[in-house]
């Protein structure tokens, strides 16, 4: 089982920078993909960003640019940092990891994100 905590979230200006963080915990294979995606209210639940454990990268159009994912291996840390915020940025972010030949995927609990203009 792997468990998901995200942090980082809050309120923020447009124009501003918040940084995510995702801490991973459980049975994490060496190998695997973690991702943020986000939900604002009254929509689907969309991706963000996706990065593999050797480090290639996946940006949606609306963040490229503004977001980097990263990822500390050693530490089982996921990060989103967010800059240039609008306030269309404004969601419930949710970190998640994909791993094994089965494609298992874990959620973590979200972390809000608002931004005022």
């Amino acid at each position: 089982q792997v468990q998901l905590v995200e942090s980082g979230g809050g309120l923020v200006q447009a124009g501003g920078s918040l940084r995510l963080s995702c801490a991973a915990s459980g049975s994490i294979f060496r190998s695997n993909v973690m991702g943020w995606y986000r939900q604002a209210p009254g929509k689907q639940r969309e991706l963000v960003a996706t990065i593999t454990s050797a480090g290639g990268t996946n940006y949606a159009d609306s963040v490229k640019g503004r977001f980097t994912i990263s990822r500390d291996n050693t530490k089982n840390m996921l990060y989103l940092q967010m800059n240039s915020l609008k306030p269309e940025d404004t969601a419930l972010y949710y970190c998640k990891l994909v791993q094994g030949w089965n494609k298992n995927y874990y959620w973590g609990q979200g972390t809000q994100v608002t931004v005022s203009s």
